[in-house]
């Protein structure tokens, strides 16, 4: 019975050195696909954070462009009412 149980020990042996140079091989293939992932996400953020940035400071730009052209409005109406009303007021163009 012996022979046996050295037969049935170098079989399991065999198997368990098959299953652990599977779990070493596995992770390298794994490590070169985990890597490009890693690298697709981060292009996608710095391309979103870039497209965010970009279009942060076009809002910002239009927002004191409006600005700008709200004051001078204020103003002109400012100095509307500052100013007394013409006589014929209706049309300053038809003096002949």
């Amino acid at each position: 019975m012996a022979p046996e149980e050295s037969t049935e020990t170098s079989k399991e042996a065999s198997h368990r050195d098959a299953d652990e140079s599977v779990a070493k091989s596995t992770p390298p293939s794994t490590e070169p696909a985990n890597a490009d992932v890693s690298a697709a996400v981060e292009e996608l953020l710095n391309s979103l954070s870039n497209k965010f940035s970009g279009i942060s400071s076009e809002m910002f730009s239009m927002m004191d462009a409006m600005t700008r052209r709200l004051d001078r409005l204020e103003a002109a109406l400012a100095l509307g009412k500052d100013t007394p009303p013409k006589e014929g007021s209706g049309s300053s163009s038809s003096a002949s």
